[in-house]
């Protein structure tokens, strides 16, 4: 009776379970202006890289081709993923049933060439 175990009912604990973890301290002005300048400068960053493409205005005027293309070869692949796959079952399914057909076989002899063994009781 000793190795008993009760479980404990006050489950009101696990209510604030991560409140231990939180940082309830601000950040300082210094560690808030280096993030602010670190922003600013992955932003201008991702300017330059946008300035540096060229031929903006042709890719924005054939998107609606590019995507009518690109929308087309994804049925393409998915229809030749449906006999890719159906090929691959093919085969597994081949396979298997050479090894069942061994197996059987193989089986079945050892049937016919069992020895009936006597055993006498004295």
């Amino acid at each position: 009776m000793a190795d008993l175990k009760i479980p404990n009912l006050d489950m009101n604990h696990n209510k604030y379970i991560f409140k231990k973890k939180l940082s309830l301290r601000r950040k300082s002005k210094r560690r808030l202006f280096l993030e602010s300048g670190v922003m600013f400068s992955l932003s201008l960053f991702l300017v330059y890289i946008n300035y540096l493409i060229p031929n903006k205005n042709l890719l924005l005027l054939n998107l609606s081709t590019t995507l009518n293309k690109s929308f087309t070869l994804f049925i393409d692949l998915f229809g030749n993923l449906s006999e890719i796959f159906l090929l691959i079952f093919i085969f597994i399914s081949y396979f298997i049933s050479l090894i069942l057909l061994i197996g059987s076989l193989f089986r079945m002899v050892r049937i016919i060439k069992r020895k009936t063994r006597i055993i006498n009781y004295k």
